[in-house]
């Protein structure tokens, strides 16, 4: 288990590691006025329920790529809270008013969208648990957007007796 683990953390560190050496050139490029910053991009990692790092990709800027847009993809973090039967969804979204954020809930798809002068925010995340659409509670401090949901129980398979003749 070890041995598969440090081959997968190798394996994706290489793979960050291409991504930030090429963001030099990027930058050298934007010089001619045309795009504005600030420009960031950036790698979160953690570790699944299985052991297994999962790593996701955040910023405006994708290597190799200049920015298309002038919005902003927020880190967001998705926790699952089992002793509190929740879901919490936690975007980062400095420079916006509690009254610039739009949270839609479609099916299994969170839209966060922010927009306050040159801020804007956009973020998708979906939803890989079952949760009360109803419960959905929504906080904005300093910067942090709490989006909360809460856990509905576990479907239990339902048996059936069969008679044999």
């Amino acid at each position: 288990m070890t041995m598969f683990f440090d081959n997968e953390f190798d394996r994706l560190f290489k793979k960050m590691s291409r991504s930030f050496m090429n963001l030099d050139e990027i930058f050298d490029e934007s010089e001619d006025g045309s795009t504005f910053g600030p420009f960031y991009y950036g790698y979160s990692m953690t570790v699944g329920p299985d052991g297994k790092p999962q790593v996701r990709e955040y910023g405006n800027v994708r290597p190799g790529l200049l920015p298309t847009a002038a919005t902003r993809e927020p880190l967001i973090d998705t926790i699952v809270d089992e002793k509190e039967r929740v879901l919490k969804l936690i975007a980062e979204m400095p420079g916006v008013e509690k009254s610039d954020i739009k949270v839609v809930v479609e099916g299994n798809i969170v839209n966060v969208d922010a927009e306050h002068g040159d801020k804007k925010y956009h973020g998708r995340v979906p939803i890989r648990h079952k949760v009360d659409a109803d419960s959905v509670k929504a906080v904005y401090t300093n910067g942090i957007l709490e989006v909360q949901f809460k856990l509905k129980p576990e479907d239990k398979p339902k048996g059936k007796t069969v008679e044999v003749n």
